[in-house]
């Protein structure tokens, strides 16, 4: 008896946006009730893995990315559903960190400290600089853990799957945007070598997503690391994700600030 009132309970709004972080940071083909991230945050806030797979689907019936593929969620989502997905759209920010905020009360800790290990100035800060510094190096990690998964993991270019290495490379920088900050199509998957190239503007896309080279690489034509690292990758398109593909209006900001293309 105790199982089926569970699953028929109502959501609460705290229930349905910590099911939404979820939501943002797992790939569309893991949403079941076996995936263990499903499965944790279920028994977290006592639902059913079951139930909140269908969580889950529901919240994708109102994902424009997916309904750009023609991919539909489940029928049955409700109200509160597309509220909390609109909320995200209108403010990414404040509703990405109000998810890490109770997602932490679930844990019974605060969000300072469960995300303790990211906060390393944490002590040296007070009042408003303290909720600031909070806020922007939580939803960073927010950003890092959605585009992740938005990419299974893996490189873009390189499919490399070491998440040490792995970076949550902004098309446009996080300081000069911050409308796009959690946008997931201003995002992409990519190493070290390749985030840091990316972010110096060593490199770039088209609109085909293929790998553009800076033409002051060419100066380094005659070195051994320049074919292995950067000539045998020019052209190379980007293993896209399955939903939130690279905004071609970033990539185009990207080419003009970098190549004056």
């Amino acid at each position: 008896m105790a199982t089926s009132n569970r699953l028929r309970k109502n959501w609460s709004e705290k229930e349905l946006i910590a099911a939404f972080n979820l939501y943002c940071k797992i790939s569309f083909g893991s949403i079941h009730h076996r995936n263990p991230k499903v499965i944790e945050l279920a028994k977290l806030i006592n639902r059913s893995p079951n139930a909140m797979a269908l969580k889950l689907s529901n919240f994708a019936s109102f994902d424009p990315e997916l309904q750009a593929r023609g991919i539909r969620g489940l029928k049955n989502a409700s109200k509160k559903d597309a509220e909390i997905f609109d909320r995200f759209y209108e403010n990414r920010e404040d509703l990405a960190f109000e998810s890490e905020i109770i997602l932490a009360n679930f844990e019974e800790k605060t969000v300072e400290e469960k995300h303790r290990k990211d906060l390393p100035d944490l002590e040296s800060l007070k009042g408003e600089d303290k909720q600031r510094y909070v806020k922007t190096r939580v939803n960073q990690n927010f950003f890092r853990a959605m585009i992740l998964a938005n990419y299974e993991g893996k490189c873009a270019l390189t499919g490399i799957d070491i998440s040490q290495i792995l970076f949550a490379s902004h098309i446009i920088p996080w300081s000069l945007d911050p409308e796009n900050r959690l946008n997931p199509t201003n995002g992409i998957c990519l190493s070290a070598h390749f985030d840091t190239a990316f972010d110096k503007g060593l490199i770039s896309f088209d609109n085909g997503y293929r790998v553009i080279l800076n033409p002051i690489l060419e100066e380094n034509r005659s070195k051994p690391f320049f074919y292995n690292w950067f000539k045998q990758f020019e052209g190379l398109e980007l293993k896209l994700p399955y939903k939130a593909k690279p905004g071609l209006e970033f990539l185009e900001w990207h080419r003009k600030e970098y190549l004056n293309q």
